[in-house]
């Protein structure tokens, strides 16, 4: 067994879990490629903005009628505007978005300040009031994110996460493979209760980089399939984990209110769960046997630690958390009882964000609670970035332009509207999977694609869940390019793995999980009722 002298490397400790926090993480320079989109960014946004906003008049957006329209919002704005007025307003929501979506992608400015820009130029534009567009910061899904950094420190604070991540990885990861299954089931509890993907990330991520040395993987010129599978089939995980619960993250969320928007009626945490958990486990299972057996395998050396006494160390770790305290036991309390009531919020009627609420007050109280005010961790760049999205959704609700674009686009087409269900079904559960090697946010993507699906049931004379709720469940495949979503970045950054590893072992997966979609489709969701009897089918 090759030996790794450790000692002779005294500027850095290998084993050390602090080495790995993500403010030690050395910060990705921007390629060639990406600083000329920084440059340009501004200036096509701008541009874009003039040219929609004042001179490009789109067909389909003059004359609107207000038989096209299919939100009750727009409907009302379009009663008091007149149909003038309500044109113009649609004119500037298009440039908005698009300026918008040119500045998030090519990252020419902070997000969070874009999500700001945003803002107000639906407010000076006479697209929001401001009361509205404000209010987007108090939406339900900020409040449940916010809650949810809360619970999530209260886990850092007291150490339960990383006490049941260390006790697992040392009671079942007794070889290689067996590690990668650990982390399977990490992934899948931590999945349960924390609705933010970052802060998953965080956890894990000294946890598994110090296993990662110990079995090899130095990162940069000293890399190893060891590292390369470990931290990519984490990316994974913690994506995919998000994707079984309607907590997993506020992008699941927020597609659910926009789906109970247009329907009237509540899309459950246990109907998600029921929809979504089997698809999951199978997912991350096909993640692991593709990185073991394919992508990744492990050779005979890759397999044996290279640090001598390296899980020794993990060991080590664990001592020091030293017996459980009463706080963790009471954050575990805190956990089970939330989950409980999410499982349950059928019978009780609850809200995710209301329960998530009191679980946060709860962990807040004076001398009772767990966490003070000061240990709580609230990425408010991030919340910034996410008022912007949900501003932006408020805008396409008022001015119903998904539908309307939805309508034009097929009309040009000349599409009948006797279109089967299995054929629109492929086309919108594509772009929503597929978008993920665009976009950079889960928030956005469910702001744009799931008016897209309600507006083409509706339409086509679908039911609007049948077609937006497999839409929805697309969204947590963000895992092939760095800047897919905020755990994919934070983890290229570890340098275990290149752009095209990533990007093939992505990629595969995406596609695999568009076909797993599909096939639930046609048997897994007519069982529960999502795809409806009688339409057309593809088997």
């Amino acid at each position: 067994m090759k030996q790794v002298d450790v000692e002779a490397d005294q500027t850095f400790d290998l084993l050390d879990m602090q080495n790995y926090r993500i403010e030690k993480l050395p910060k990705r320079q921007k390629t060639g490629f990406e600083r000329w989109l920084a440059i340009v960014g501004p200036v096509l946004a701008v541009l874009s903005f003039i040219l929609f906003a004042f001179v490009i008049k789109l067909p389909f957006l003059q004359d609107i009628d207000s038989a096209q329209l299919v939100s009750d919002e727009a409907k009302k704005a379009f009663e008091k505007l007149g149909s003038f007025q309500f044109t113009r307003m649609n004119e500037f929501m298009l440039a908005i978005f698009i300026a918008g979506i040119i500045l998030w992608i090519t990252e020419a400015i902070p997000n969070y300040l874009t999500s700001l820009i945003i803002i107000v130029s639906m407010v000076l534009s006479g697209v929001l009031s401001e009361k509205v567009a404000y209010a987007q910061l108090g939406h339900p899904v900020m409040w449940l994110n916010i809650m949810s950094f809360v619970l999530a420190s209260m886990l850092v604070a007291t150490g339960v996460a990383k006490r049941f991540a260390l006790w697992f990885i040392l009671k079942f990861g007794k070889n290689a493979g067996t590690i990668f299954l650990s982390f399977i089931v990490i992934n899948v509890v931590l999945s349960a209760f924390i609705s933010a993907t970052t802060a998953k990330a965080a956890i894990l991520l000294p946890i598994f980089m110090v296993i990662a040395a110990i079995y090899g993987a130095r990162g940069g010129d000293a890399r190893n399939n060891f590292g390369r599978s470990i931290v990519l089939q984490n990316l994974f995980y913690i994506n995919i984990g998000a994707s079984g619960f309607l907590t997993g993250s506020g992008a699941n969320l927020l597609a659910a209110a926009l789906i109970a928007g247009a329907t009237g009626s509540t899309v459950f945490f246990s109907d998600w769960l029921f929809a979504m958990f089997p698809i999951m486990i199978g997912m991350l299972l096909i993640g692991y046997i593709l990185a073991m057996k394919i992508f990744f395998p492990l050779s005979s050396e890759e397999r044996l630690p290279q640090i001598e006494g390296g899980m020794d160390r993990l060991r080590e770790e664990y001592k020091k958390l030293g017996e459980i305290n009463r706080d963790e036991v009471k954050s575990v309390i805190i956990f089970l009882l939330i989950l409980g009531f999410w499982s349950t919020d059928r019978l009780h009627g609850i809200s995710p964000t209301a329960v998530a609420f009191v679980g946060g007050v709860v962990a807040l109280l004076p001398r009772y609670g767990i966490v003070n005010w000061n240990d709580v961790d609230i990425p408010w760049h991030l919340m910034l970035f996410s008022a912007g999205a949900y501003t932006l959704g408020a805008g396409l609700d008022v001015t119903d332009l998904p539908s309307i674009s939805v309508n034009a686009f097929f009309d040009q087409l000349g599409i009948s509207n006797h279109t089967p269900f299995w054929v629109l079904y492929l086309i919108l559960t594509a772009v929503m999977i597929f978008s993920a090697l665009i976009f950079q946010s889960k928030t956005m993507r469910a702001m744009i694609f799931i008016p897209i699906a309600i507006g083409v049931a509706g339409r086509f004379g679908f039911s609007i869940v049948s077609l937006a709720l497999p839409v929805a469940f697309m969204i947590e495949h963000v895992y092939v390019l760095p800047f897919n979503s905020k755990p994919a970045a934070l983890l290229y950054e570890t340098d275990q793995y290149s752009l095209t590893e990533t990007f093939r072992y992505g990629f595969t997966l995406m596609v695999i999980g568009w076909i797993i979609n599909i096939i639930a489709g046609e048997t897994w969701f007519r069982f529960l009722g999502i795809t409806p009897d009688g339409v057309f089918g593809l088997f």
